[in-house]
């Protein structure tokens, strides 16, 4: 039996009579049911993004509209669409979103209702901080880090000096709402907060890619920076250094609700002394007194980091192909299940009209009428 309140069933009923397939897609996405936003109406709206004649502006209104309900689960449910559409939607979705100058305003969201209530506005709260930073970023910078190209020619690795100084932090600062989200493995009781945690882990992945590849890019510079570049750098790395301890901590959670090892990457920490040779090297710009070091142990140093860090990227690419080849593979399997319930379908019509207008008739001009060939691909509706 279906758990839709009646409320759930209402408000669809009223989208069907004003004629929005939009509107009643997204409530039905976003019902009182304790699960995960359906697969299908997420597809369809997914769909949707990419249709030139669907108002972003309007699907966009209806999610937001749904985060003025007064359910934990409704609203969590609208968060979790939103993110699923940024992540996997056509891309002017988050460029509407970040046009915005307000997007979720929940930080005092409470639902009082019962004991879970109070316990999932906690991370409600949380995660509309996130969807806005991840919104924030993108009208920074333009782009969605967790999608950016990757690499040795990626974005992050070319990026000059001058950018790469106001673009890292902007990084940080999504890194640092994601990572607020700070769930245990215990916390995660439900398919709601189930569904908005995979979409976390994702973005986390695809991000700390960048964030990283940004880093490697920010140490092969250090060494020929001005001085308040140099401070600028090294006060990013240090930064850096305390985010990937809590990026380890939330990938064990990952492990520990039982996400594949695979799909885990190993993250290299640079060795130690390569923040005692960026200290030293920016002590030497200020003009104190520092170890004797020469060049070549410098450099030693840094090479040593870099392949570090190379190979921390090198595992967040094999995941994140990982997760796109079984992407692909399931896209592929719905394609062929539809063709099957195409073919189906065609084979159990009545063959007595297609043998009839499939002789050729003359008509008046003399001219021959047959008809159109049939696309197995095409809706009933167009086929009769």
């Amino acid at each position: 039996m279906s758990g839709q309140s009646l409320t759930d069933r209402i408000t669809a009923a009223q989208h069907s009579v004003t004629g929005s397939a939009v509107s009643k897609t997204v409530c039905k996405a976003t019902t009182h049911e304790v699960m995960g936003p359906k697969k299908k109406h997420l597809d369809y709206l997914i769909q949707c993004t990419n249709e030139m004649n669907v108002n972003i502006p309007q699907l966009a209104d209806s999610l937001f509209e749904r985060t003025t309900n007064s359910s934990w689960v409704v609203v969590f449910k609208s968060l979790i669409t939103t993110h699923h559409l940024m992540v996997y939607g056509n891309e002017r979705f988050i460029q509407y979103l970040a046009s915005r100058n307000t997007l979720f305003n929940l930080s005092n969201f409470l639902d009082k209702s019962g004991l879970q209530g109070y316990d999932m506005s906690t991370f409600i709260r949380r995660y509309s901080r996130y969807l806005n930073e991840k919104a924030v970023s993108y009208r920074q910078v333009a782009f969605d880090f967790t999608k950016v190209k990757r690499g040795a020619d990626g974005v992050m690795r070319t990026m000059s000096t001058e950018k790469l100084l106001k673009t890292v932090p902007i990084i940080q600062n999504q890194m640092d709402a994601l990572l607020d989200f700070n769930v245990n493995s215990n916390e995660l009781t439900n398919g709601v907060i189930n569904a908005a945690f995979m979409l976390l882990f994702k973005d986390a992945i695809r991000l700390f890619a960048a964030y990283n590849e940004g880093i490697i890019n920010l140490l092969e510079k250090y060494f020929d920076m001005k001085k308040n570049q140099c401070k600028e750098g090294l006060d990013i790395y240090k930064k850096f250094l305390t985010r990937m301890t809590r990026i380890s901590e939330f990938l064990k959670v990952a492990e520990q609700v039982g996400i594949d090892r695979g799909d885990i990457p190993d993250l290299s920490q640079a060795p130690s002394s390569l923040l005692d040779a960026l200290e030293q090297h920016l002590a030497s710009l200020e003009g104190k007194k520092i170890k004797d070091s020469t060049a070549a142990s410098r450099a030693t140093t840094l090479s040593n980091a870099v392949s570090s860090l190379a190979s921390t990227g090198l595992s967040l690419t094999k995941v994140d192909e990982r997760e796109k080849q079984a992407a692909l593979e399931e896209e592929q399997a719905r394609l062929k299940a539809l063709k099957e319930q195409r073919l189906k379908e065609l084979a159990k019509k009545p063959h007595t009209s297609l043998t009839t207008a499939a002789s050729p008739v003359s008509t008046a001009g003399g001219s021959i009428m047959t008809t159109p060939a049939i696309d197995i691909f095409s809706t009933p509706s167009s086929s009769n």
